[in-house]
């Protein structure tokens, strides 16, 4: 059984940290609401640069003779995996939930005869897979050494994917990264970014007769308009998926660090009550003593 010592200290170890999961709580409140309003501002732009691409992609004429990187290579055999966690723990499942989606895209290739390569954007998801898939992972950026998250980092990025596309390093590139919904709620999400269109080229045709589609001429071409296009878009499908995994780390580290608290708080109300046990445990074994000798003498 613990002295009485032994439960103080531990009571003062555990009062101690309550105090830093509640300090850690309100920081990542404070951080959570300029986040959420960053990842929620990056939709429209997100959605509107995949509805044009979707658009000039529909009224493409002869898609087999479009440039590689709108409708894919014919042998897929490399895939680029991009992996994009947190730089910190203390969020929960945060960085587990993203590593393990990309642990079975990347077994599901694995098993398919596909060449794998991953690029890890946060030191998280290197530590998360560098026991299993060392060998498969080409880079680690790290995300703590950026001041604040902007497009001309998210630029960098892509311009790193799209030299290694142009050098036939990879043929499929795919991103992994936590859609915010709420403090308690983000959900990893998968996302292919090259080439453009995603289904065989024998159904892009097919057009929904359900679906009213507005018919444009562009000039230039379609293709020439997709190749300026993409580029682009794989910046902002980077950019938008660092926001959204900003996001949904602070508000996991927000609840986890509400948890800990709490639990910290229940943990030091059981150790003062087996304190308060101990001490009258204590005393009665003292004033038992006490009595005893009284009535020898």
């Amino acid at each position: 059984m613990p002295s009485l010592k032994d439960l103080r200290d531990r009571i003062s170890s555990v009062q101690s940290t309550k105090k830093i999961t509640s300090a850690m709580k309100l920081v990542a409140g404070a951080r959570l609401k300029k986040a959420k309003t960053e990842a929620e501002s990056s939709r429209p732009y997100v959605n509107r640069m995949q509805a044009i691409i979707d658009n000039v992609t529909s009224n493409i004429q002869n898609i087999e003779n479009a440039p590689e990187i709108i409708k894919g290579k014919e042998n897929s055999k490399t895939h680029l995996i991009v992996l994009m966690t947190s730089d910190r723990g203390l969020c929960g499942g945060f960085n587990t939930a993203i590593t393990k989606l990309a642990k079975a895209k990347i077994k599901k290739l694995l098993n398919s005869n596909k060449t794998v390569k991953i690029l890890c954007v946060g030191k998280k998801g290197f530590d998360h897979l560098k026991r299993e898939f060392k060998e498969l992972i080409i880079d680690s950026i790290l995300i703590s050494t950026q001041k604040k998250i902007d497009y001309e980092f998210a630029a960098k990025i892509s311009n790193k994917i799209l030299l290694m596309y142009e050098n036939e390093e990879f043929d499929i590139a795919h991103i992994i990264f936590s859609l915010f919904k709420s403090a308690i709620q983000q959900d990893a999400q998968l996302k292919q970014i090259i080439p453009v269109l995603h289904d065989d080229i024998e159904n892009i045709s097919k057009k929904d007769e359900n679906k009213d589609y507005v018919i444009y001429e562009y000039e230039p071409e379609e293709e020439e308009v997709l190749k300026n296009l993409v580029p682009q878009n794989v910046a902002i499908q980077i950019f938008s998926g660092l926001l959204e995994n900003a996001a949904g780390e602070q508000g996991a580290r927000m609840t986890a660090m509400d948890s800990a608290t709490r639990n910290a708080g229940e943990l030091i109300d059981t150790l003062k009550l087996n304190y308060n046990r101990s001490r009258q445990a204590q005393i009665t074994n003292d004033l038992i003593e006490v009595i005893s000798g009284a009535e020898v003498v």
